[in-house]
């Protein structure tokens, strides 16, 4: 059983903040100065270029992606990190069409827009289209008109969660190949990409596995599949033997052909001492505690603010980890929140959203949320004209 104290005791949060943010960007875990320091000093001022050998720099990568593979049920040697997650979501679907000659990609209009625009050029570079369907509509969109299936499997702002192994499912059978993003997933609830017969997942690593801002994106490919992939970025690191410096493209075993540029060595030391944490918790305890909380989180908001809907799926089976609720006022009202040491997020236009991450969250923690929120809301202090100016980031 995972000790929950243990694991909060792993993270540096601020004292008397109620941070349910970890869905947007992971808080940090105390070990990871002294790794990025050591990857500083160490590592990079003692050894210098030395350390892509001596400190396993080179290795990183894969490294990283053995330490992730089995957060989403995957087996070693079938992910690598590095990247942005756009990087990888591109390279993914390139991948896919490589392996149809149908050009359509099937999305929904709840997947975040990032994913929707790389799909959409991706589709109309190879002369197809992106089509998108409402999320409940998804299963029976797929046709064999449809080439590639692309899907993040939890809805960013009301964590709806989709039906991995039975989507896959419909859509292998019709000769779709697919493609998820874990970006809402990859720990904070159990994944089995493998048990799901996915072709290729993708995922970050600053959200749910703390890994801190610009922390490398993760890409899985299939052992049936990678090894047929030609990449659409073949990077130097990408190919079998990127020291020869030869002057075409051999691509690299497997998913290690997905590796690009140079590895962002010190956001990796960060990620690989965040990782830690996965040695002392189980994902499957992290997300019985997480449904918990989140009904605390619903049962207390809906009694104390009953000018807010709930957004997010009533049935824990059916959402991620997180909670969100509506209000056309949800930009001041967050903003009042946050102000007052509780710290969610919004989504245009409507959406207050809470991450739900019981590393690092207890009861306390909720139940300061839903005071909180029930104050704000009670004594409307989101009418005050400073809550109302927009900032880059909320």
């Amino acid at each position: 059983m995972t000790n929950f104290s243990a694991t909060r005791a792993l993270f540096d949060v601020p004292e008397g903040v109620a941070y349910l943010d970890g869905n947007s960007l992971g808080p940090l875990v105390r070990s990871v100065p002294d790794r990025v320091a050591r990857a500083v000093r160490e590592e990079w001022g003692t050894q210098l270029i030395r350390a892509w050998n001596d400190a396993g720099w080179m290795a990183m990568p894969d490294r990283l992606g053995d330490r992730i593979a089995p957060l989403i049920g995957a087996a070693a040697g079938t992910l690598t990190t590095g990247d942005t997650l756009s990087i990888k979501l591109h390279q993914a679907l390139s991948a896919a069409l490589t392996l149809t000659e149908r050009r359509v990609i099937l999305s929904d209009t709840g997947n975040f827009p990032s994913d929707l625009y790389i799909a959409d050029a991706v589709a109309r570079q190879a002369g197809g289209r992106l089509t998108s369907v409402e999320p409940e509509a998804v299963a029976d969109a797929l046709s064999e008109e449809v080439g590639v299936l692309m899907l993040t499997e939890v809805d960013y702002r009301t964590g709806r969660l989709h039906d991995m192994a039975a989507l896959t499912a419909r859509a292998k059978a019709l000769g779709v190949v697919t493609v998820w993003d874990l970006a809402h997933s990859a720990g904070a609830l159990p994944v089995n990409i493998t048990g799901a017969g996915a072709d290729f997942a993708v995922g970050c690593s600053y959200k749910y596995l703390n890994g801190g801002p610009g922390a490398p994106a993760f890409i899985y490919a299939a052992p049936a599949v990678a090894g047929r992939i030609d990449p659409a970025i073949p990077g130097w690191l990408g190919h079998a033997a990127p020291f020869a410096f030869e002057h075409s493209y051999r691509p690299a075993r497997d998913v290690a052909r997905f590796r690009v540029g140079t590895p962002p060595v010190l956001q990796m030391a960060a990620l690989d001492a965040a990782m830690d944490v996965w040695d002392v918790a189980d994902l499957s305890d992290v997300r019985a505690r997480s449904l918990e909380l989140s009904e605390r989180l619903i049962d207390g908001v809906e009694a104390a603010c009953t000018d807010l809907v709930l957004a997010s799926p009533r049935a824990g089976k059916d959402r991620g980890s997180q909670v969100s609720f509506r209000h056309p006022e949800a930009y001041p009202i967050m903003q009042a929140l946050i102000a007052r040491g509780v710290v969610g997020d919004v989504r245009a236009p409507d959406i207050l959203r809470f991450g739900v991450t019981p590393l690092y969250l207890g009861e306390a923690e909720i139940d300061a949320c839903i005071a909180t929120l029930a104050e704000v809301m009670d004594r409307r202090l989101w009418d005050d004209p400073a809550y109302r100016r927009r900032q880059a980031v909320t």
